[in-house]
């Protein structure tokens, strides 16, 4: 399923500014970067599980803001992009 993983992390102390390097690193583990807080990610439904786990171990709920949109199997279908950093087909053959 593609989900959406998108976070807007306190900045303001030197806690936060490593909050949100913290959360960016584990978003890059599971998704691509697709806008600066905003990453899609295809996963299984206990991928998932692990990476929200993981994220809500690394933000400070008081201050900070994550949210995970489920779009589906088909989410890529119904995604219209314009500009920069157009979205890789997660589904198919991946070669790193």
């Amino acid at each position: 399923m593609l989900i959406l993983v998108t976070y807007d992390v306190s900045t303001e102390t030197k806690e936060g500014r490593g909050r949100l390097r913290r959360v960016a690193k584990i978003c890059e583990s599971y998704g691509q970067r697709v806008q600066k807080s905003v990453f899609e990610c295809q996963v299984d439904p206990a991928t998932r599980a692990k990476l929200r786990t993981r994220l809500l171990g690394a933000i400070k709920p008081e201050e900070d803001s994550l949210r995970f949109y489920v779009m589906g199997e088909s989410g890529f279908r119904n995604v219209e992009h314009h500009g920069l950093k157009p979205s890789q087909d997660m589904r198919g053959t991946l070669i790193v």
